[in-house]
């Protein structure tokens, strides 16, 4: 009686049917972390709080408001090849994407940009019409009128009574049945976090 063929299966599937040992997988290339990023010689987190600081700053940078040198100078990254690596990582460009179309969505990108464009010419701009023998005396008066306003913009503000705090809790539909708590000025009002003052 003659032998039944043996089943070989398909092409390119090993339904381990013989004693030959599976051949290893390929190797998947490892990658780099692209999470973290080389600020004054610190491997830093994108998703830490120097990170995110870092991040805003790059998408201030991306907007022209925060300069190559800047940005360089305030987070210590003195080498070329840190600079370098930092201009190629893939999430750190995908972040700055995202914080640049939300500060464009808020309104933050438009405003600082105009603080800065009024900052460098707006002043001069104003005071050389001040200045200008020859200019009209209503648009001299003007200008002095604006620059005045400028150098003391916090004197515009109605003063402390913008910084209490009052917390209302409602208990009902009556009158009386409000509670109000007035706290008064806050003693020390919480700085914001700076990168450039972190502790790392």
């Amino acid at each position: 009686m003659p032998a039944p063929n043996r089943y070989t299966g398909l092409a390119g599937f090993d339904l381990g049917t013989d004693d030959t040992p599976a051949p290893n997988p390929p190797a998947r290339p490892t990658k780099s972390n692209d999470n973290t990023v080389t600020l004054r010689g610190i491997e830093v987190s994108l998703t830490s709080d120097v990170g995110g600081a870092f991040i805003s700053d790059c998408a201030k940078n991306r907007e022209r408001i925060f300069s190559d040198d800047r940005l360089r100078e305030k987070y210590e990254i003195n080498s070329d090849a840190d600079w370098a690596k930092i201009t190629q990582n893939k999430s750190l460009r995908l972040a700055i994407s995202a914080e640049c179309e939300r500060r464009m969505l808020n309104g933050d990108a438009s405003r600082q940009a105009a603080a800065k464009i009024f900052t460098e010419e707006g002043p001069p701009t104003l005071g050389s019409v001040l200045r200008d023998q020859g200019a009209s005396p209503r648009h001299r008066v003007d200008a002095a009128r604006e620059l005045r306003a400028t150098a003391r913009f916090d004197d515009e503000k109605p003063g402390a009574d913008a910084e209490r705090v009052i917390i209302t809790i409602n208990l009902g539909n009556a009158p009386e049945d409000k509670l109000v708590f007035d706290c008064g000025v806050p003693k020390h009002a919480k700085e914001a976090r700076d990168a450039e003052k972190e502790e790392w």
